[in-house]
């Protein structure tokens, strides 16, 4: 790399040093650090705003007759949360190897891993293929950002051959991750006195009816060798008004982890017939998942080249997040997809959040070798 690029750590620093809490998310303030870097280098940059000061960044620059590599990352991050930071969530601090802040990990030091891997590409000017770089706003609020552009502006993703998709890894190569989708359960009733339960019709019987069904029921879907079999877990339940009424309304929440073999509309519909009429089964959110097979050429090689800079090999793995490759592989027609990032997933929403300087050091050679191997450089 030419001292002319910025550091891959320092810039890291710079972008924790953005506040992109989400809510209310600030991305553009990130995009409007990258976005100069990357013109400056030969890239067409545009933004689609999913809402107000909420843009996704779409960089590209086109080189050679075949499809491109996309890069991708999320420019928020979680809120720092209510407990004391030792070294406060925006400082951006490297020491004792780390950098320190929210987003260290999850994913300001992707971000910057792609964006410096990027600008030397653009340096050395292939010859077969492109890169396409694809920065979204609201990942850590169901996938939104890339949900939008790929509904709203397909043409901005354009084609591409494959994905990379830069969140907490350790550097280690990912294939997949299993789907995820909230419902809410509402059931209704009739109010009375409490003292009169037989005039009414009491919903939280049945909320509790319902979530004890939950309780013990497995998906007929079978498991995937890898990421395993469909899970859910019912995070919340409330109803009533006073302890003297029979209440009228209940309401729950449950959160689904879905394996390839099961898609939110057929866990939905079997949670609807287990139910029954007494439930009103209404989706929060959902994220489809995401797999692509060791044996892809595309992912084939580049597991190849990483083990041979490593020293060792990778077995297929998943991670428990969900991530924008589900809706970017979707997006394009199922390009084969990556999850490889420098950030520990350990510290991803952790209070004193950090990612080893090493770490960081290490993606950028790996997207760059990654790139070169794709574009022909």
């Amino acid at each position: 790399m030419t001292s002319s690029l910025p550091d891959p750590v320092e810039l890291t620093s710079r972008l924790i040093q953005i506040d992109t809490s989400n809510p209310p998310g600030n991305e553009g303030a990130v995009a409007a650090v990258l976005a100069p870097l990357l013109k400056g280098a030969g890239f067409s940059v545009e933004t689609h705003d999913m809402a107000p000061g909420r843009p996704s960044l779409v960089a590209r620059l086109a080189w050679g007759p075949e499809p491109p590599l996309l890069f991708t990352g999320h420019m928020d991050t979680v809120s720092q949360g209510g407990e004391q930071w030792e070294r406060g969530p925006f400082g951006g601090e490297v020491s004792d190897g780390l950098v320190h802040g929210r987003g260290a990990s999850d994913m300001k030091s992707g971000l910057a891993a792609i964006t410096v891997a990027a600008l030397t590409l653009a340096q050395q000017r292939p010859a077969k293929a492109g890169l396409v770089l694809v920065f979204t706003a609201s990942e850590e609020n169901g996938c939104q950002g890339a949900e939008h552009l790929a509904k709203t502006h397909p043409e901005a993703l354009g084609k591409a051959g494959a994905v990379l998709v830069a969140e907490p890894t350790a550097n280690q190569p990912v294939l997949g991750h299993k789907g995820a989708m909230w419902l809410r359960g509402r059931c209704r009733g009739k109010a009375a006195h409490g003292s009169m339960p037989e005039l009414g019709d009491n919903a939280i019987y049945k909320a509790a009816e319902a979530v004890s069904k939950l309780a013990d029921y497995h998906f007929s879907a079978e498991p995937h060798p890898v990421l395993g079999r469909a899970t859910l877990n019912v995070g919340t339940i409330s109803g009533g008004r006073a302890t003297n009424v029979v209440p009228e309304a209940a309401e729950f929440t449950v959160d689904l982890r879905l394996p390839p073999s099961l898609e939110p509309d057929q866990a939905q519909a079997e949670l609807g017939r287990l139910l029954g009429d007494t439930v009103e089964l209404e989706r929060i959110m959902g994220v489809a998942s995401l797999w692509s097979e060791p044996q892809e050429p595309w992912m084939a090689r580049v597991l190849e080249m990483l083990a041979k800079r490593r020293g060792q090999s990778f077995a297929p793995a998943g991670v428990p997040y969900v991530t924008d490759g589900s809706a970017l592989k979707r997006a394009l027609g199922g390009a084969p997809t990556l999850i490889l990032g420098p950030g520990e997933p350990g510290e991803a929403h952790v209070v004193d959040e950090s990612c080893p300087v090493a770490n960081i050091r290490e993606a950028t050679e790996d997207y760059l070798a990654i790139a070169r191997d794709w574009c022909g450089a």
